[in-house]
């Protein structure tokens, strides 16, 4: 996987569809973790614990995991509400494990018809594990899409890691498996070609900064101050892409989100978006299929020598 340095300064001015300003995505995690491990170094349940004291992987860590495990039985559902109610649509991602364990989360998903993305197989495992294993990196991922081809009748457009932990073989497995778009790469605001052996794919950024993880709780941000976060991030970049289109994405987790005690920030955020004209509810293929069309006009040659 090669990119080359191109500052967006450089850049020729993205011009969205309709004259959009900014594309928006709205990411739920539906994210499934074993209870254990068998393993006496600290399971990795998925991100850092609500509850400091860390536990060898084959002791259950019941706190950590039922506060995960709430975004699965009540959060996400509150969230599908929401949604349902306001006419919004969100951009999903899931383990491969949850189409067995938590069925009914997905279903939800693509009953609605909204897009759903492959996400690594169990959300403790973490391509990043196995970066001097690549053979097993490899597996993980295949078995990954053969189960999402096997469980939605389609093959994955598109992948984000758990933890955003791939390799720097990941682009490359899921550009020859015929993924479009992959969204580990942080490192802007708008899409960009990765150059790998079997071709170009899209890198179209998650973000682990306007993420309610990151910002509820690891920084322990109120629900008012979440909202007024997401808020002002949209209004910059909107203001912005009047001259070159941007990419606003929000990862939320069911178990953060999905609280009774922060819906409203969501709920008044999607209030906010509905109201500029500007805005593109896109999906992540959506996105990737206009870009493969239109990024020469964009980026000259952008798959040259990285710097």
């Amino acid at each position: 996987m090669e990119y080359p340095y191109i500052p967006i300064s450089q850049r020729q001015p993205l011009k969205w569809p309709n004259g959009a300003r900014v594309a928006l995505i709205i990411t739920f995690n539906l994210e499934t973790w074993d209870l254990t491990k068998d393993t006496d170094k600290p399971y990795y349940a998925g991100g850092p614990p609500i509850l400091p004291d860390v536990l060898p992987g084959r002791v259950p860590d019941f706190p950590n995991y039922t506060w995960r495990e709430y975004g699965q039985r009540v959060g996400i559902w509150r969230l599908y509400e929401l949604f349902d109610k306001m006419g919004a649509k969100a951009s999903c991602t899931t383990n491969a494990v949850t189409f067995d364990r938590r069925r009914a989360m997905v279903q939800a998903v693509l009953d609605r018809g909204w897009e759903l993305l492959a996400h690594n197989w169990e959300q403790g495992e973490l391509l990043s594990d196995f970066a001097g294993d690549p053979g097993r990196e490899r597996e993980i991922v295949l078995r990954t899409l053969a189960k999402y081809e096997a469980e939605t009748g389609r093959k994955a457009r598109g992948w984000l890691s758990s933890s955003l932990r791939g390799t720097l073989q990941t682009a490359d497995i899921l550009a020859e498996q015929g993924c479009s778009f992959y969204c580990d790469i942080m490192n802007d605001d708008q899409p960009y070609l990765l150059s790998t052996p079997s071709g170009p794919i899209v890198s179209i950024p998650y973000s682990n900064e306007i993420n309610d993880f990151t910002l509820l709780t690891r920084r322990n941000y109120t629900t008012d101050q979440f909202r007024d976060i997401l808020i002002e991030e949209l209004d910059v970049l909107y203001e912005e892409g009047a001259a070159t289109g941007r990419i606003m994405n929000i990862g939320l987790h069911p178990h953060v989100s999905g609280r009774a005690h922060r819906i409203r920030a969501i709920r008044q955020f999607i209030e906010h978006a509905q109201s500029l004209p500007g805005v593109w509810w896109a999906t992540r293929a959506e996105i990737a299929d206009w870009y493969l069309a239109n990024h020469d006009s964009h980026i000259p040659n952008q798959l040259g020598t990285p710097q």
